[in-house]
């Protein structure tokens, strides 16, 4: 009987799915639930020797900001000390590319994957992101369209000075004409102009622009001189003519775009995912009788502890955005004897708090800040059975005020249940070298 591989006694491993210069892509199996995911397995080697770890910082900070039906969910990120494991929304139909490369699609159906793709791309803006990437390969197919591969796409910390993006990236065909002109953009317009290209090239089953010569085909982006097919109704041709629109300036917008009544035949907003509002502390009481506590907290990813917590292995730059010294300490006191004590100090620090749900605790400070009022997240992962991380996380409010908080305010409140800070030079070693590295045992 063929061996079956696990990944740290977590994920069973399965079949190919593919293959790349610095990945493989395999089908895997959720041991806990039976659930298919998808394991993106890289070298660190390799990524490091092609100067490719920011672009893999890069796709994990932005796929941990959007969260969204039709964007795939990075549910994981683990390592080991030669390899980094991307565990991933498994979405069984294959790129929108090889359904487009079999002909045209029906209007209706180009209209679902248009309404859906730019849905996906809007709350992507919503969160400061431009993929900068869009064409039917990075679009993959499974009762809906789901946007992936963000290893192009910017952040806010990307803009020069001027505000705008610099870099040139994308694929030709679908590139806006402002990319090209290397003066600068704006992420999201340019994006908006390569979801028309997709538009068009789902309805007429090949690209609106093209030539065998690359210079002649950027000519006919830069003035955008494309033709409809005959089969083009009016409707979608005076919209890709919005779109398709060299002044980026003048292109439409997407809320412009919501509002065509071409884009809202059949179309309804999908739920994203969103953080549970704040409520009274009566109301969470209330809410607490007819709600039983879960036995345990959510188990802690082991890399984030690790690459956090452990000079021995450092990848902390992938979650550079999120891990701020300061912002996490481990436990050796149990989860709910950890949340009783944050409790008590939001009680003394006159914060409100909410329980959000299991081991995850919303506070809110009474008084307005500099930028309102500071809103903070603190959530208790298990690591191991006498091991507890608590992590912070500003949700709004003031950055220098969130510092506070966490550097003098949760430090003083907390200090007779914490075992080390993040960060802190009194870093056990035993952490890295025990509950982490035992994790991780077993490779593929």
């Amino acid at each position: 009987m063929e061996e079956r591989h696990t990944l740290f006694g977590r994920y069973e491993i399965g079949r190919l799915l593919g293959k790349g210069t610095f990945a493989k892509v395999y089908h895997g199996k959720r041991m806990s639930t039976g659930e298919s995911v998808a394991i993106k397995v890289m070298s660190k080697n390799k990524v490091q020797g092609q100067g490719m770890m920011e672009q893999i910082k890069r796709e994990v900070s932005v796929m941990r900001l959007v969260r969204h039906p039709n964007v795939v969910e990075l549910q994981e990120v683990m390592a080991t000390k030669t390899k980094i494991f991307f565990v991933m929304e498994y979405v069984r139909g294959g790129e929108l590319f090889h359904k487009v490369a079999r002909g045209k699609l029906r209007e209706d159906q180009a209209r679902k994957y248009f309404q859906q793709l730019i849905g996906a791309v809007d709350f992507c803006h919503s969160r400061g992101v431009s993929h900068r990437d869009l064409k039917p390969e990075n679009l993959l197919l499974d009762d809906n369209l789901k946007v992936s591969d963000f290893g192009l796409s910017a952040l806010p910390e990307h803009l020069r000075y001027d505000g705008l993006l610099h870099t040139q990236c994308g694929t030709p065909a679908y590139v806006a004409p402002e990319v090209l002109r290397k003066k600068g953009y704006d992420g999201s317009k340019a994006d908006i102009w390569s979801c028309g290209v997709i538009l068009y090239t789902l309805l007429a089953g090949f690209l609106p622009f093209r030539h065998e010569n690359v210079m002649t085909m950027y000519t006919k982006i830069f003035k955008a001189e494309f033709q409809f097919p005959p089969w083009f109704s009016a409707e979608s041709r005076g919209l890709i003519s919005k779109i398709l629109v060299p002044d980026p300036e003048s292109r439409i917008t997407i809320p412009a775009i919501m509002r065509v009544p071409w884009f809202q035949k059949g179309f309804s907003i999908p739920s994203a995912f969103h953080s549970a509002e704040l409520t009274s502390n009566r109301a969470v009481e209330e809410d607490s009788r007819t709600k039983l506590l879960p036995s345990s907290p959510e188990f802690f990813n082991a890399f984030e502890f690790i690459s956090s917590m452990s000079s021995g292995f450092d990848l902390s730059g992938l979650f550079e955005n999120k891990r701020k010294t300061g912002s996490m300490f481990t436990s050796k006191f149990s989860a709910a004897a950890i949340m009783l004590k944050m409790e008590t100090m939001a009680e003394r620090l006159r914060f409100k708090t909410a329980k959000v749900k299991g081991f995850k605790i919303k506070l809110e400070g009474r008084s307005e800040g500099r930028k309102g009022r500071l809103q903070v997240t603190a959530e208790v992962f298990e690591v191991a059975p006498e091991l507890a991380v608590v992590e912070f996380s500003k949700c709004s409010g003031d950055t220098l005020e969130y510092t506070k908080f966490c550097e003098e305010d949760v430090r003083t409140a907390l200090t007779d249940i914490v075992w080390t800070w993040q960060g802190d030079n009194t870093c056990n070693s035993s952490i890295g070298e025990g509950a982490g590295s035992q994790t991780m045992e077993r490779v593929i």
